[in-house]
């Protein structure tokens, strides 16, 4: 594994320190524990309740006796793992599984993780883990993660204190906006909890340096709050001002704490308050709107040549005018500027559609500030009120669906998305996938096969005129 130590707002990679005269001492088969090291005050660890452990092991970590006494090599072990998922038929029944494996075995539960990440990380992360987070007080079982709770303002520092590990990078979320399933309050800490199990097993980020933090500062979740079996507090979400000065507290106790540690910020309904409060001084990001733009920029500038339309000609259509959707289109002006266009030209490439309709300055409604931007001021009085509308009127090259509607982009949508373009670029992007905006057999029936397609959650390959045509997938994005 590898360590990450942040440094002066860059990831800086380490190996980790090996003791190798240490490990050989106790992994020969006759290695005896030394009389000189004191036993009696020492507890096992959950990572210690390893089967692949030499007997030396088990007996210089007091787990002699404690364990089947066969010792089992990896690939055994691994085995055991994908014949217990496979046992298993509904994937929130494997998320359970691999919740348990990960805090039992930790070692185990990541080579599991890095040699079988294709089949694993839709279980531990989208799409299953929307379910687990609609679950999550109902299948709560053992602790994961730090809560940080309204009621405990004042007194942060002090809860940080039991935090047993010296933590270098934090995934926080206040629960408000999970994926595309709303406030689900303190349920969303698994949210955290996936993200960087995901960190764990693709950088190699070691496990004890990170911290799933969630902020309980209230649900506007009724039905949250009236169950019996909810685990957060019932009360209303607190005011903005009230958040900003609990995230005051918050973000100088973590860095007084562990000075330079990552701070992400994760499914905030507003995250703009707090990426622009923060930024400058503390090393954080917003995944929202910078980890999703810079994901789905990637996918935008190898569609965009493969279209064949230069910047200056392409039409963008966004579905969701949220931090989400705001953030992505952001991102992608600035490359339409280095193409060569002014920022007002690139800006002007763009149609934000929200539920309202197309996001215009004279709609009549207060428009939020993030939204602003983008807002079209050329549409000589006439509201558009539907996608199919917008769609209708732009003969967009470009279709972004942010909005968590399953199924918005329709087939006469899609149709006419073939029609006009030799190469249309259709980016469902909202997660998980029964909030997909269409699904990628749509996109390339109604498309004959012509989109340039990416998508937030995984779908299946598709046949088409005798070829298989695999789907990209853009980003692990929440709209």
């Amino acid at each position: 594994m590898l360590r990450l130590r942040p440094r002066l707002g860059t990831y800086q990679f380490r190996p980790p320190h090996r003791n190798s005269q240490f490990l050989d001492r106790f992994s020969r088969p006759c290695a005896r524990l030394p009389f000189s090291m004191s036993t009696s005050d020492r507890t096992p660890e959950t990572g210690h309740y390893d089967t692949s452990h030499s007997i030396a092991v088990r007996r210089f970590h007091r787990t002699h006796g404690m364990l089947p006494p066969a010792v089992e090599n990896q690939d055994v072990q691994l085995s055991r793992c994908l014949q217990q998922l496979s046992r298993r038929e509904k994937s929130i029944d494997k998320y359970i599984y691999l919740s348990g494996l990960r805090n039992t075995n930790v070692h185990l539960f990541y080579r599991l993780v890095t040699k079988h990440m294709t089949d694993i990380a839709p279980l531990i992360y989208t799409p299953t883990v929307g379910d687990a987070c609609l679950q999550w007080s109902h299948n709560y079982v053992q602790p994961e993660g730090l809560y940080l709770s309204y009621s405990d303002k004042g007194h942060i520092a002090s809860i940080l204190n039991n935090w047993p590990q010296h933590v270098e990078i934090t995934v926080v979320t206040d629960g408000s906006r999970i994926l595309g399933l709303g406030d689900l309050g303190i349920n969303g800490m698994g949210i955290p909890v996936g993200k960087l199990a995901l960190y764990i097993g693709c950088a190699g980020i070691r496990p004890e340096a990170t911290l799933p933090l969630m902020l309980d500062l209230g649900t506007g979740n009724k039905e949250l709050r009236d169950d019996p079996l909810y685990m957060g507090s019932r009360r209303e979400k607190v005011s903005a001002q009230e958040e900003l000065e609990f995230m005051d507290e918050v973000m100088i106790a973590l860095n007084e704490k562990w000075p330079g540690i990552v701070v992400q910020f994760e499914d905030f309904k507003n995250p703009f308050p707090a990426l622009e409060r923060y930024q400058q001084k503390y090393t954080c990001f917003n995944d929202d709107i910078q980890g999703t733009g810079a994901v789905v920029l990637a996918g935008i500038i190898n569609a965009v040549k493969k279209s064949g339309v230069p910047a200056k000609g392409q039409r963008a259509v966004f579905m969701g005018a949220g931090s989400a959707g705001v953030g992505v289109a952001k991102q992608i002006v600035q490359f339409f500027v280095q193409e060569g266009l002014t920022e007002r030209q690139a800006r002007e490439c763009f149609w934000l559609v929200d539920t309202k309709g197309l996001v215009t300055d004279d709609r009549g409604d207060n428009l939020a500030e993030h939204k602003k931007y983008f807002s079209r001021n050329d549409n000589a009085g006439k509201q558009y009120k539907t996608l199919a509308e917008v769609v209708d009127h732009v003969k967009p090259t470009i279709l972004m669906g942010l909005s968590t509607i399953g199924g918005v982009f329709t087939p006469e949508i899609l149709t006419k998305m073939g029609g006009w373009n030799k190469r249309p670029i259709i980016f469902p992007l909202s997660n998980p996938s029964a909030n997909s905006e269409c699904t990628f057999e749509d996109a390339v029936k109604y498309t004959d096969g012509t989109a340039l397609f990416a998508s937030g959650s995984p779908f299946p390959s598709v046949v088409h005129d005798g070829k298989t045509l695999q789907p990209g997938q853009g980003t692990f994005n929440k709209a």
